[in-house]
Parts: structure tokens; sequence; C-alpha cells
């Protein structure tokens, strides 16, 4: 082909022009390492990342497993009732670490402020607010906290054994437990609910609607006695099961302290305008009155576990004071003097072998009917930590096997 020495040169032009245009291929490109390093980075953290969650997943499942199958730990809500913001707070548990100790023969628990010092002399922080009565749950579960009446009215919080407390109930007028801690009763609004208790949480509430003033006292087996009101006056005896409330209401009972194990009710009643001790049959009808030492009208008092004592206040002579009564004689034994300080809040009876209670000066009393008997009364122990003013509260609740508070 005969080619030209100007196609030639052409052609060459246009051979470097085009290589010229063309970008010359780097042996390494930075941008193209750099992004590829990011991005084996990214996939190393993702990794980890997806490691340690499947290891914290693990790990709080087992918690909650292992929360989940401890006994008095609820699953569902509890119930409130009313506002319970401000009422209840979580604290560490215990604030001081329990020293070995034994436990002292009768000895109780007590609330002192905001604290629970058991029996065999360990302390707990309850982080609720100031109470007003306190029981024991069955079987070592914790503890059932009434709280003080103030402008919010009263509050029931259950403490689980090592657990922080949850507030069960909030606004009540007026609450009242069973002995075994198994049943809750209260006033709220112009209604009287009752419930069962069940693993910290109130179940199978039934509510009737009341007079105005009248308030759950006590309860008597299935069976929650009522003080009337104002007008009504008197007591009477509502069966939840049943529906509404009862009609009428004895009004020569005036309190009621306990019940016997054979079901009769240790109480004051009124007899030609005095007032006297009696015992009461399951209808509140008395079946043996005792007129001899003159019972207070406050209230206060507890049958022993046996049925056979009764620590209340009232009048002996020209003494006031505690009295202690044996229910098997009651027309006959009179007590002819007060075994000890005048009684304030709870008493609390360990079996048949004592009872403690705390006096007006703050101090706790404690009593042994054997000793009283053999002309002895009440020793009185100054109970430290308390505020001025301030009182102990006594725990009462079901005994364990030997007699002694279940403090498990």
């Amino acid at each position: 082909m005969a080619v030209t020495q100007d196609d030639l040169e052409r052609a060459l032009r246009e051979t470097l022009s085009r290589r010229v245009a063309t970008p010359r291929p780097l042996a390494a490109d930075p941008a193209g390492v750099a992004i590829r390093r990011a991005r084996r980075a990214q996939r190393r953290r993702t990794l980890t990342g997806l490691a340690l969650a499947g290891v914290t997943t693990v790990l709080v499942t087992a918690g909650m497993a292992q929360l989940g199958g401890q006994p008095g730990r609820p699953t569902t809500p509890t119930v409130v009732l009313g506002d319970p913001q401000g009422v209840a707070t979580t604290s560490a548990w215990p604030v001081v670490p329990p020293p070995p100790a034994r436990p002292v023969e009768g000895a109780v628990d007590l609330i002192v402020g905001s604290a629970l010092v058991t029996a065999d002399a360990k302390r707990y922080d309850l982080g609720v607010g100031p109470a007003d009565r306190a029981q024991r749950l069955p079987d070592g579960g914790g503890w059932l906290v009434v709280g003080r009446p103030t402008a919010a009215k009263r509050s029931l919080w259950a403490v689980p054994a090592g657990g922080p407390p949850q507030v069960l109930l909030a606004g009540a007028e007026e609450v009242v437990l069973s002995p075994d801690g198994r049943q809750v009763a209260w006033r709220d609004g112009d209604q009287i609910f009752a419930g069962g208790i069940i693993a910290n949480q109130i179940i199978a509430t039934v509510g009737v609607t009341a007079p105005a003033g009248a308030v759950p006292a006590r309860f008597v087996g299935d069976r929650v006695l009522v003080r009337g009101g104002p007008r009504s006056g008197g007591y009477l005896l509502w069966r939840p099961s049943a529906g509404a409330l009862p009609t009428g209401g004895d009004r020569d009972v005036r309190d009621v302290y306990g019940v016997l194990p054979d079901g009769r009710l240790a109480g004051r009643v009124t007899v030609g305008g005095r007032s006297c001790l009696a015992l009461l049959d399951s209808d509140l009808t008395p079946v043996r009155t005792g007129c001899g030492p003159t019972p207070a009208a406050d209230g206060l008092g507890a049958v022993s576990a046996d049925g056979r004592w009764l620590l209340v206040n009232g009048r002996a002579g020209a003494r006031d004071g505690a009295l202690l009564v044996d229910l098997t004689t009651l027309d006959a034994a009179v007590p002819d003097r007060p075994v000890g300080p005048t009684i304030t809040g709870e008493v609390a009876w360990t079996g048949s072998a004592g009872a403690a209670y705390a006096d007006r000066g703050g101090a706790l009393a404690q009593l042994r009917p054997d000793r009283v008997l053999a002309g002895g009364s009440a020793a009185s122990t100054l109970v430290s930590g308390l505020a001025a003013g301030d009182r102990p509260v006594v725990v009462t609740g079901p005994p364990d096997r030997a007699g002694r508070p279940s403090t498990r």
C-alpha cells in the first residue's frame, strides 16, 4: 500500500494524542485502599457489637429467669389505688451489714424510723414512709407495712425479703390485714373492699357501698368485722362473698381485740352502762362477761395465740395501764393491778410465752404471763435510733413453728 509521509505523521499524531487523553492506571490506588480499609474496620466493629449484644441478651435473660423464680416476685402489675408517686422509694438492702447475733428469747421485729430491726439483730432500710403497723408475711416472705394516716390517707406496702418495697394500696382511709397476711380489707371513698394477697399482689377484689364512717376493723376467719360510723355505731360481720353489708349491727359491742382458736372473740361490751370484757360467739353475742377490770375505750389489746390471755389497756383499782386477763376464768379472775405501762399501737404475742408492745414513752415493754403470775410485771427497754416524739412499731404476724417470729 502506498503511504505518503503526511499520512504517517497524521497517524502518529493521533496515536500520541489518544495516549495523552487516556490516564495511565496507577500501580496503587490510595483512595481505593482507604475505602477498603474503612469497610473492613466497620465490618469488624459490627461483628464485635453483635457478639456483645448476644452475650448481654443471654445474661439478661438468665437474670430475668432467676428473678422470676424467686418467691414473692410479682410477674404482673400490682393493684394501686390513688396516686402512688412519692409514696415509696427504693433503697439499698441492707443498709448495714447484719452482725452475727443469736435471737433473743421473746424478741420481736421492730420498725425504728425507716429501718426494720429483726429479732436476730439484722437491720434493713425499708425505703417506705412512716409506718403505723407492720406484719410478717407467711413462710418468711417479707413484710406488709401500713402507713400512718396523712393528708393522702393511708398506704400499704409489700416489702419482699431482700427486695425493694412495692405499693399495693394508696389513698385508703383504713387498712386491715388478716392474721396470716393473706387477706386485706380497706375503705376507699364510699366503699369497703376486700381481697386476697398473693405474690405481693391484691387479687379477687370485692367492694360494697358502706355507710358514712364505717371502716373495716379486723378479719374473723373469712369475714370482715366492720365498725359502724358515728350514726350506726357498733359492729357487724361482712362476708365478702355474700355481697352487700348486713343491716343493723350490735351496738353493745364496743371493741374487738382478737379471735380465739375456737372461733369466739374477745371484746369490750356495755352492760348496764358499764364497760366490761366479754367473750362473744361468731354472731357477736356475749357468752361470758367479766366486769371486774374496766377496759379502756381506745380499743388497743390482743389475744395470745393459744386464746388464753388478753393483754389490754384498762383500769384496775385506781391505776391505768396494761392488764393481763386470763380468758379461761374471765368471770372469776380480776386483775388487781396493771402489769405494765399503757399500750400504744399493736401487741405482738410470741406464741403464748410472752407479749411485746410500745409504750407511750417510746420504750419497748415485754412481759411473760408466767412471771406476771409470780408477781412480776413488764420490763421496759429503751429503743435507740428513734426521733423525738416517735415510737417503735412492733411487727406482728404468724410465728414460726418454734413460736418465735419468722425472720428468714
